[in-house]
């Protein structure tokens, strides 16, 4: 039981649009009692096409933002941005926890049964070293199917989870995969996990879709146990996009509803709107 003087670490949460809410969700659970401050860069959205360079950019301003507004860890809710920035961020936050996304293909490989596994994520995560690493060291002797899903980010961005769209980019994207074999799905971006009803109606019930949300809520969870916020804070939820957009969103998507504030670019840095 917590006691009147011990506050629970507010964590700083990020992502290019809403996937990161499907991290947020999973740490919610987690860590019923922590506050959390998401931000949407959903000026941006997608990260995935877009250069490493770029995306190590965004994320820094974002982190310094988050850090000015109190969050004493950050999560990189954004696989892209993890390829791009976590390694990165950690050297220039040395005192900072930071958890970054990791695409589950050590897991999916060793439980493979076929051999061959799938993975959909973005253009920058299959370019980044993070993934490139975690291929070379966990999915030796394994064949991995890759597919970039464009425009599914948008749709699950606009809401349209279970649209036409929707079916026909992950049809597109999976049926391929099936004919060569796949018994397991690797999803590499914090979008997808919104989608997996649709994803299992297409790959069927025989073939394991990994969400890697609820491991990276579990890390969080053993770093915010040594640390201690000064002062309770609430969870917040800002976007740099159209706060009214990601509102509408939070119930389909969170379960929850909250107040959305707004941050803007200026030049390199992020500003909180009203400042």
């Amino acid at each position: 039981m917590m006691n009147a003087t011990f506050h629970p670490v507010q964590i700083g949460l990020f992502d290019s649009g809403v996937g990161g809410l499907s991290v947020a969700r999973a740490v919610r659970r987690q860590l019923p009692h922590s506050p959390i401050i998401f931000l949407a860069d959903q000026a941006h959205v997608p990260y995935g096409p877009r250069s490493l360079d770029e995306v190590r950019g965004f994320s820094e301003a974002i982190t310094q933002f988050l850090l000015s507004q109190g969050a004493k860890m950050i999560v990189v809710a954004c696989n892209t941005a993890s390829a791009a920035a976590l390694h990165y961020l950690r050297e220039k936050h040395p005192g900072i926890p930071f958890v970054g996304m990791e695409p589950a293909v050590k897991p999916a490989a060793e439980s493979t049964q076929t051999g061959v596994v799938g993975v959909l994520a973005t253009p920058a995560t299959f370019q980044g070293r993070l993934y490139a690493s975690v291929v070379e060291r966990f999915a030796q002797g394994v064949e991995i199917l890759q597919d970039p899903c464009p425009g599914l980010v948008s749709e699950i961005e606009a809401g349209r989870l279970d649209g036409a769209e929707t079916h026909r980019i992950l049809e597109h994207a999976l049926n391929p995969m099936l004919q060569k074999g796949i018994d397991t799905v690797v999803l590499g971006c914090t979008h997808y996990p919104f989608v997996i009803p649709v994803i299992q109606e297409v790959v069927g019930p025989e073939v394991r879709v990994i969400d890697p949300a609820p491991a990276v809520a579990r890390q969080v969870a053993r770093l915010a146990q040594p640390l201690n916020a000064e002062e309770a804070s609430p969870t917040r939820f800002i976007t740099t996009g159209d706060p009214n957009m990601l509102q509408a969103l939070l119930p389909e998507l969170l379960g929850e509803s909250y107040p959305v504030e707004q941050a803007q670019w200026q030049e390199s840095a992020l500003i909180q709107s009203g400042d």
